[in-house]
């Protein structure tokens, strides 16, 4: 590419650079009186006392002393015409001279033209002015942004009440120059380069335009390689393409690269700004900017021969263009700096004028009118009655779906002809009394905010409705209809003062804008209609078009789509996640701890670590164990990959996906207390580090795309692996075990736990390249414990104590949560402060929180009544928010308090102080108490690291279990830690997080569970069992049994229970599948209890539970109490010595019937044994090598679950993994993936061998059993199974081995 496009390149820049100086500096010392000067015939107004122009400068004393109307209300107004357009600053106002006539607050409107004027706003909203207390004083505003215009309007709001409206004003700014082309629409101005290329890698393109038209081309340039650029309005958008050098990438059928602006046809300025460096672009209209990439292979815009403003002509064809041309002005055009309008102007050879260009913006004198009210707004004017036939058209706008248009009663009876919008749809009846004679529907989605003309013609029996000059299809029954004209035509809407035959409106009056109103062919002067000359009207806005769209910006959060109507907007959050009246509030929970807090428990979960903020949820995998729960995030690699054929010049490199953004994972990372992630390298002769001094083979890239050569187990900087630190590697030369280049393998593997580090985005092998190098790398999912967020709470403990933090700031969208207790009786929680902006929470009485916040408009207060107290020194939960569209308050779960935030005035929450936690700045209404887990806007506030520094204020707050101590279920006990509690399950039969998840087995009918009675086994602490084999030497005054079973298999012995002396409880199953419960008390008495409501050897899960209170006995089975007894006063309970489950394997002298019984024990399933605060079989099952506990025969972990209603023989063990991400034994030498030939060939034999040796086993099993066969045919007693599945597959006959229970209590 040659040097001279890139010269200009760098010129027009500069060139555009001291432009962009040179227009700010017109903004200097821009602040001269303007009005002081003007004539008497420059001001006019709606009316005046006097009937002439009063003069109503600054200071002005003579004659009236200003302007009066003639009557004060809200339809007067003050306008002044500055000669030219000039810039306007700033604005002053007197009430009138001598007199008590003045006005206390009014706005400000602009026009270039005195018709369709545009009001002034700020924040996006109507401004309100602060006018005067008095006659005399000059109240002075200076305008946030400054207006460019020729004609100002004063309109008065309020006034003083003992007074009229009374006004002086001056208008203070500078002359304001500019250069303005016309485009009609059928011409364009084309910009022609000195050379035939015209590269840039850097373009800046402003201007500004007005336009009644929605669609038109403002500029185009394009080359032969496809690059492109083009502005254009799209129905009342701006659209920009944008391509550079992407040959695919076609005007006529690309998308644009990026929208803005809406309702840009409104016949007012809007600025324009593109500014591209590369790919690069920001783009901006008005005060909205999109920032995107565009597309392309290149970073320089190549355009060929020309720029065309205006229009797109096609070459050789004259006056033919492209695409619809522009129609409007456009104003201080400049591209790359160069000034277009003024090289028009001064016909330099660089500018061709194709079609009519002018120098002067032609402004067409159209006055729209604004419908207000949706209630009370209308248009009457008159019409030429009695005429045959109809004739009435009109342009609207509108963002409503419903709203009466136009309804006008016919003469000649012909009824009454209704025109209205319902649903988007265009719809014209005519009707008499209640029978429709005529109906037409036409177009859809008209409430879109666009202008669309619309024109009603009734000639010789025949009705035509046309919509965006498109007639609709003739009513099918209008034929014979005759039409007279009436005399008046209501648009809009009805007075409330007429009859149904008047006017009549069916639905809701018309919100939107109406422009060129024809009624007979004759225009309707509407100027005369705000004089009062013509019709009449009622809450209009008369020369001016007050659309707004209130998706623009759109303030619907996180992808929420917007819609809206007149008066409000509304957000779609479906698919984003995300809840709320604008989508602001995440549907998710910040971390694994908060799921858990719940009562959820191990599984996968999408946690969204700043709430409402920009980050998104991300997936991840909460392991919620006793101690501790683990936020588990995998990535797309987590098995044993195989690496060969690596070295330095050709390395081995692998990228990790998480499935998220690394904003994301950062801040999982950042709130948690610890995270890690194991790493593993096996290895044969393929270093790792190359230790001790070499430079690494191997390294893994972090979170800030920096390398790292330390490995698992090592600290950062330190270039080591886990045996390094313990001086355990192979060879004590090296720092890692691969480092030492044996031919055999071995592994290096440990942890990384440096959070700044986390987590591993990729990792790099560049020595697996020489003869027998091979090499297999793992690195584990991201695993994070701790929650630094839902735990992190301060206490307050003066009332004069606080903890500050900077601004909150949350114009837009406000949210606060947090957790609080407290015993005192009110106390404020949280204040910011701004200029005249406010928030604050607080505990106002020990039933109420309040919130209150005021934006500008007055203070709003929020408040929430408990039924109960909330001083209770329990944690409550409080959320607030402010946003938009409403502000709420929630506590607890308490009905939430709401109220809706005003679309008119401030809505920009501006606070400029200190944010005070638990005080406030005057240091009074100081909290006393708790607060924990503050978010504001999803961000946490680190409560404990700024109450380390502060005085009065201690960090975190015990109490906990307290407040959360229920969630611990099944005899479970809550423990107290500093950021949070736990459950001990420890003398609870059952497991998990909460003590929920049953402990069950599988027992055989010879497996035998034995518990020897001493002090409870502490699980959590290890202690021999010499140390706690402590026998009590007293008998239990009370007995809490509980236990559930699921068997086919009856008789059985499920429980027995000996004493020291001998004596027995013990629980059986019959014959006939009923219950018994016997208490052998001494060897002459024995108690039997039997409950025979079911079957219960129906393999369904029965649940037991006896409990005996002295001597008061009472038995429930599934959940219903089955038996109440007192034993006599005479009866004496032993100590207890030992617990037998299943087969009683000792022999005790078992009476006839337990002793039968016994002989098959128990085969099935039981769970959740409790005998007081023993649990026997969950001993057996978790700590059997240091709990009192003896288990004879096979006892098999299972959940009793899977085997109701099941096929037994289906049944399998089903073993639960703490992490479902598997892992390897990576400390071994390789899995098969990864062996060496050898090994394999090895292994096929191995399989061979041991399949033949099957067979022959096979065989000769089969002969034996055939040479058995008549033997076992004799045999006349039944064999009972050996394993589980035989026992529930067979109904088990012991007719010969248990005879009936005897002598029992039936229930």
């Amino acid at each position: 590419m040659d040097s001279l496009p890139r010269l200009t390149s760098v010129l027009t820049l500069l060139f555009s650079g001291l432009w962009h100086l040179g227009l700010t500096a017109t903004n200097y010392n821009c602040d001269d009186p303007l009005a002081s000067l003007l004539s008497p015939m420059a001001f006019s107004s709606s009316s005046d006392l006097t009937g002439t122009h009063s003069p109503a400068q600054l200071n002005w004393r003579v004659g009236t002393g200003g302007w009066s109307p003639a009557d004060s209300n809200a339809q007067q107004w003050l306008q002044m015409d500055l000669g030219n357009r000039v810039e306007i600053t700033a604005v002053a106002t007197q009430g009138r001279y001598g007199s008590s006539d003045w006005v206390t607050s009014y706005s400000l409107m602009f026009s270039d033209t005195g018709r369709n004027w545009k009001q002034y706003k700020q924040e996006d909203s109507i401004w309100t002015f602060a006018g005067n207390m008095n006659a005399d004083s000059v109240v002075h505003h200076k305008l946030l942004h400054s207006v460019r215009a020729r004609f100002v309007r004063f309109v008065p709001l309020e006034w003083n009440p003992s007074g009229k409206i009374g006004m002086r004003v001056e208008v203070y700014g500078c002359s304001y120059k500019s250069d303005v082309a016309d485009f009609d629409g059928r011409s364009s101005l084309l910009y022609r380069f000195n050379q035939k290329l015209m590269s840039t890698l850097k373009d800046v393109i402003s201007l500004k335009f007005k336009s009644m038209q929605g669609d038109g081309v403002l500029f185009h340039g394009e080359g032969q390689r496809g690059d492109h650029i083009t502005l254009e309005l799209q129905k009342g958008r701006l659209a920009l393409h944008l391509n550079l050098g992407d040959s695919k990438a076609r005007l006529s059928s690309s998308l644009p690269s990026a929208t803005l602006g809406s309702l840009l046809d409104d016949q007012h300025w809007h600025s324009v700004l593109i500014e591209r460096v590369g790919k690069q672009v920001n783009f901006t209209v008005d005060k909205h900017t999109q920032h995107f990439r565009t597309k392309g292979e290149t970073d320089a815009l190549d355009i060929d021969y020309e720029l065309s403003f205006g229009g797109i002509p096609v070459p050789g064809k004259p006056g033919t263009f492209l695409k619809k041309n522009f129609h409007g002005c456009i104003e201080n055009l400049y591209y790359n700096g160069v000034n277009i309008i003024d090289l028009a102007k001064r016909r330099k050879h660089q500018i061709y004028t194709v079609g009519n260009v002018t120098f002067s913006c032609s402004e067409p004198q159209i006055v729209p009118i604004t419908f207000v009210n949706s209630s009370g707004s209308y248009l009457l004017l008159p019409g030429t009655p009695q005429i045959d036939g109809l004739s009435v058209s009109f342009q609207f706008r509108t963002w409503n779906k419903d709203g009466l248009l136009l309804s006008t009663e016919l003469s000649e009876g012909s009824g009454t002809l209704l025109l209205s919008l319902e649903g988007g749809i265009l719809r014209l009846v005519i009707q008499k009394m209640t029978e429709r004679v005529a109906e037409i529907l036409t177009g859809s989605n008209l409430n879109d905010g666009l202008w669309h003309s619309v024109s009603i013609n009734a000639r010789r029996n025949r009705i035509t409705l046309t919509l965006d000059d498109e007639a609709a299809p003739p009513a099918p029954d209008s034929t014979w209809v005759q039409i007279y004209s009436g005399n008046s035509y209501y648009f809009g809407g009805c007075p409330d003062n007429l009859t149904d035959s008047q006017c009549l409106n069916p639905i809701k009056a018309f919100q939107g804008c109406m422009r060129l109103i024809f009624i007979d062919n004759q225009p309707k002067d509407l100027i005369s209609v705000q004089q009062g000359s013509l019709g009449n009207f009622s809450d209009l806005h008369i020369d001016l078009c007050s659309i707004k769209d209130r998706c623009l910006p759109n303030y619907c959060e996180h992808g929420g789509s917007c819609s809206q109507s007149w008066t409000t907007f509304y957000c779609n959050c479906s698919d984003t996640s995300y809840t709320g009246a604008t989508c602001h509030n995440s549907i998710y929970e910040q971390s694994c701890e908060v799921y858990r807090h719940q009562g959820n428990t191990a599984g996968f979960f999408y946690i969204d670590s700043d709430g409402s903020g920009p980050l998104g949820p991300l997936q991840v995998y909460c392991n919620i164990t006793e101690d501790k729960i683990w936020t588990s995030v995998q990535h797309n690699n987590t098995e044993l990959t195989r690496v060969r054929g690596a070295n330095p010049e050709k390395p081995y490199a692998m990228a990790l996906d998480y499935g998220g953004s690394m904003e994301q994972l950062e801040a999982v990372i950042d709130g948690s207390e610890h995270c890690e992630q194991e790493v593993a390298y096996h290895c044969r002769r393929s270093r790792l580090l190359n230790t001790p001094d070499g430079t690494p083979f191997t390294w893994w890239i972090g979170r800030s795309n920096e390398r790292h050569p330390y490995w698992g187990g090592s600290p950062p900087g330190v270039q080591q692996c886990e045996c390094g630190l313990d001086e355990s590697c192979l060879d004590i030369q090296h720092f890692c075990n691969c480092d030492a280049d044996k031919d055999e393998w071995t592994n290096d593997t440990g942890f990384l736990s440096f959070k700044d580090h986390l987590p591993v985005t990729q990792i790099v092998i560049t020595d697996t390249d020489r003869s027998n190098s091979e090499a297999a790398w793992r690195i584990g999912p991201l695993r994070c414990y701790g929650d630094r967020r839902f735990w992190n709470a301060v206490s307050f403990y003066t009332e004069a104590s606080y903890l500050h933090f900077p601004t909150f700031h949350a114009e837009f969208s406000a949210d606060i949560s947090f957790f609080f207790k407290t015993t005192a009786l009110s106390g404020v929680f949280l204040e910011n402060l701004g200029i005249k902006d406010f928030i604050r929470l607080e505990i106002s009485s020990p039933s109420e929180i309040t919130f209150a916040i005021d934006v500008g408009n007055g203070p709003v207060e929020l408040v929430v009544q408990s039924p109960s107290l909330l001083n209770d020194n329990q944690w409550h939960y409080v959320r607030a928010e402010r946003n938009l569209k409403e502000t709420s308050l929630q506590v607890d779960n308490l009905p939430r308090s709401t109220r809706e935030t005003s679309e008119e005035g401030h809505f920009r929450l501006q606070l400029n102080s200190q944010l005070f936690v638990g005080g406030t700045s005057s240091r009074q209404k100081g909290f006393l108490g708790c607060i924990r887990s503050l978010h504001l806007n999803g961000q946490k506030m680190d409560l404990e690291e700024r109450a380390k520094v502060t005085s009065g204020v201690r960090p975190g707050c015990p109490g906990h279990c307290s407040s959360y101590g229920s969630i611990c279920h099944n005899g479970g006990k809550c423990v107290e830690k500093h950021n949070g509690y736990l459950c001990d399950c420890t003398n609870s039969p059952y497991e998990g997080p909460f003590c929920k998840k049953e402990v069950s087995a599988v027992f055989e009918a010879g497996t035998s569970v034995t518990y020897m009675f001493q002090e409870p086994y502490p699980v959590t602490k290890n202690i021999s069992l010499s140390s706690s084999a402590i026998y009590t030497d007293s008998a239990p005054s009370k007995e809490n049994i509980a236990l559930s079973f699921v068997t086919t298999q009856a008789p059985s012995l499920l429980l027995f229970i000996n004493s020291s002396s001998q004596d027995f409880v013990v629980v059986l199953l019959c014959k006939n599948g009923s219950l018994q419960v016997r208490y052998h008390l001494n060897k002459e008495e024995t108690h039997v209890f039997t409950i025979d409501a079911d079957n219960f050897a129906n393999r369904r899960m029965h649940h037991l539970k006896i409990n005996r209170e002295g001597r008061e006995l009472t038995i429930q089975m599934d959940q219903q109490l089955r038996l109440s007894y007192n034993f006599s006063p005479e009866v004496e309970f032993r100590v207890i010595r030992s617990l037998t489950l299943g087969k009683v394997t000792e022999n005790l002298g078992l009476d006839s019937e337990v002793a039968k019984a016994n002989a098959m024990g128990f085969a099935g399933c039981m769970s959740s044994v409790q005998y007081n605060h023993i649990a026997p079989l969950k001993a057996a099952l978790r700590h059997a090598t240091v709990a009192p506990v003896t288990v004879h025969g096979t006892l098999t972990e299972s959940s009793c679950g899977f085997m109701v209603d099941s096929d037994v023989n289906a049944v399998t063990t089903v073993h639960s993994s703490s992490d479902p991400f598997g892992k390897t034994d990576e400390r071994e030498p390789l899995t098969n993936a990864v062996r060496s030939d050898s090994a394999v060939i090895g292994g096929v034999i191995a399989v061979v061998i041991f399949i033949i040796f099957c067979i022959i086993g096979i065989m000769t099993r089969f002969l034996y059993q055939h040479k058995q066969s008549h033997r076992t045919s004799q045999m006349k007693e039944k064999e009972y199974p050996e394993n589980l599945d035989s026992s529930f597959r067979n109904e088990i006959d012991l007719q010969n081995t248990v005879s009936e229970c005897k002598r029992e209590y039936f229930i």
